[in-house]
């Protein structure tokens, strides 16, 4: 079993955005996050404390015109150095779940970290996608960064909500649950002998 942390930085430039992201997979959760949309950096800050990742990211994008482009640069980014970091995936658990609740607000997630980029994202209240939370941040923009990080990282994602009412504690469930589930997917397990799965490859 490799004692070396898992890490990656991916520099990301558009005509959109510049990104600077660098992760570290092994890390106590402390993070360093400069994005330009503050509820952002909060529910990035949430991810790394919860998932016990290491996060830095430094982004400027077009946010005059609206904080889409910067949002799904810096999910793209995450994304990118998440499957870079990961690496070949021997001994990890690859399976993780998690139930989180946010006073009334309640999210589960589960990860598989499979290769295979898919996500399933339900529950959210009808007009969750159109609330503006803390006055910049659309609620649609949730489901677009779980797509971005798990397309681009090669997992497999369920996230659910299961009740809710404001849209800020609703997100930040939905955020937590995610890094929580993923925090028990990329940890080693002592048992897990090679990569866990039955092509030899994930």
């Amino acid at each position: 079993m490799t004692t070396a942390h898992r890490t990656a930085r991916v520099q990301r430039e558009t005509s959109e955005s510049s990104i600077d992201l660098s992760i570290d997979l092994d890390g106590t959760g402390t993070s360093d996050i400069e994005t330009g949309v503050p509820f952002y950096d909060h529910l990035l800050t949430a991810f790394a404390k919860h998932s016990l990742t290491d996060l830095t990211v430094r982004a400027k994008g077009d946010i005059h015109i609206d904080v889409h482009h910067t949002v799904e640069d810096i999910g793209i980014s995450l994304g990118t150095a998440i499957k870079q970091a990961l690496g070949d995936k021997r001994g990890i658990s690859r399976y993780g779940d998690a139930l989180v609740p946010l006073d009334e607000a309640l999210a589960q997630a589960v990860v598989d970290i499979s290769g295979r980029p898919f996500l399933v994202h339900t529950g959210e209240p009808a007009g969750f996608e159109y609330h503006l939370i803390g006055g910049h941040f659309t609620g649609s923009m949730v489901r677009h960064v779980f797509e971005a990080i798990a397309f681009n990282a090669a997992l497999t994602v369920h996230v659910t909500v299961l009740g809710g009412r404001d849209p800020h504690h609703i997100a930040e469930a939905e955020f937590k649950a995610f890094a929580r589930a993923f925090r028990q997917a990329k940890a080693f397990d002592p048992l897990v002998v090679g990569v866990p799965s039955t092509k030899g490859a994930l």
